[in-house]
């Protein structure tokens, strides 16, 4: 992989330099980072670190505070709602636990891109609809509701809603939250085979870090908004980085503590019992 500030033809995906904070408080600090077309890239890190604050800038529904993030040539940042709205077009986007739309069908919910960024004649929406469901192995719930799918199910209904309009780049935020083994597998097994069939990019955020390993292409690590470690997913996995090791291999002891800083739990203890 080229270094992120380096240009490449094949980087669909560029973040160079980038910082962002919520008022005062940093979020991401100097972040570089390239996603190569026809790849998948996980960004893992600890809870609050800024993993899905990265998916919202790649996007455009935030601006950096610094630093510049390119989506196919064009910086996101400086594009007007017309052009946002044009190039999320060639976007897909499954949100955690999947958000369908409760009150849509599971055929609607995959149609609802198609008649929204599209003036395809249903007849053809229809098709393109099957196509997608039969892909992901739930062609024949067409007609059920989101309230009588399994999480599993759900989450598929969400991935084939995903790629309805074949798009170029599709981003991940927590697949595998919430999943059983078996849908954990089947979810990981189809975003490895629906990217290399779409030749898309992809961007998975994830805790899960065993079942990401399996099926991605390139790994960055954030912690408290930097990049700590980056590499192949065989890379990720001897990396002596004490952070990274701790996470990947579940440890109770390391960098990242149990307990929340507090005072000498023996000195807290008497305080308060001074004070009773």
């Amino acid at each position: 992989m080229a270094s992120a500030t380096t240009p490449s033809d094949d980087c669909l995906v560029r973040i160079n330099k980038v910082s962002f904070a919520y008022d005062r408080r940093p979020v991401l600090t100097d972040i570089n980072m390239e996603i190569p077309r026809g790849k998948i890239v996980a960004i893992m890190g600890s809870s609050g670190c800024g993993k899905t604050t990265t998916l919202r800038l790649i996007g455009g529904q935030l601006k950096p505070t610094s630093g510049e993030v390119r989506v196919n040539g064009q910086v996101v940042h400086t594009l007007d709602s017309g052009g946002l709205y044009e190039m999320r077009r060639h976007m897909g986007m499954l949100f955690q636990f999947g958000a369908l739309f409760t009150d849509l069908s599971v055929f609607d919910n995959v149609a609802f891109q198609m008649r929204e960024h599209t003036d395809l004649p249903e007849d053809l929406i229809n098709d393109l609809v099957m196509m997608k469901l039969h892909a992901v192995g739930l062609r024949g719930a067409h007609h059920l509701m989101p309230s009588e799918l399994s999480g599993g199910m759900a989450r598929r209904v969400a991935l084939a809603r995903a790629i309805a309009l074949d798009p170029m780049l599709i981003m991940y935020d927590e697949p595998f939250a919430g999943l059983d083994p078996i849908s954990l597998s089947i979810i990981g097994e189809l975003i490895r085979s629906l990217n290399d069939a779409l030749g898309a990019s992809s961007i998975i955020v994830t805790h899960d870090v065993q079942e990401s390993l399996k099926i991605v292409d390139y790994v960055y690590f954030v912690s408290a908004g930097k990049i700590v470690a980056q590499g192949t997913a065989e890379e990720i996995k001897a990396s002596g980085t004490p952070y990274v090791h701790q996470f990947v291999w579940g440890e109770a002891d390391g960098p990242v503590p149990f307990h929340y800083p507090a005072p000498v739990y023996g000195e807290q203890i008497m305080e308060q019992a001074g004070h009773a």
